[in-house]
């Protein structure tokens, strides 16, 4: 996969040229794609830990969720499905809300 690019959004190259700018671009090959994917993922994760304004921060988890639906989809998964294994995961297990930390015993 080149390394002088990134994932974009579907209609990004049409927003430059209607800027007037030009996108030079390519559509990646199946086996590019889901490593394009996962990178995305951490470039929209680490935006949104630097992201200053609530905002952002909505703006951010709005690129995050569509990653992530982008990641499913590749994978085949639903979203749907998703949403009801995380549902069914937070009635066991609960979810993150109260931030709860869980001491490691140090390795042996």
């Amino acid at each position: 996969m080149d390394t002088d690019g990134k994932l974009v959004r579907d209609r990004i190259p049409e927003i430059i040229e209607a800027a007037g700018g030009q996108a030079t671009t390519r559509l990646l090959n199946q086996d590019e794609r889901l490593p394009a994917l996962l990178a995305k993922l951490q470039e929209e994760s680490d935006e949104l830990r630097t992201a200053a304004s609530p905002s952002e921060q909505r703006e951010e988890l709005a690129d995050v969720l569509e990653v992530l639906k982008g990641i499913a989809s590749e994978l085949g998964q639903p979203w749907g499905d998703i949403e009801t294994a995380a549902g069914k995961k937070r009635a066991e297990r609960g979810g993150f809300e109260a931030g709860i930390w869980l001491h490691l015993p140090p390795e042996a």
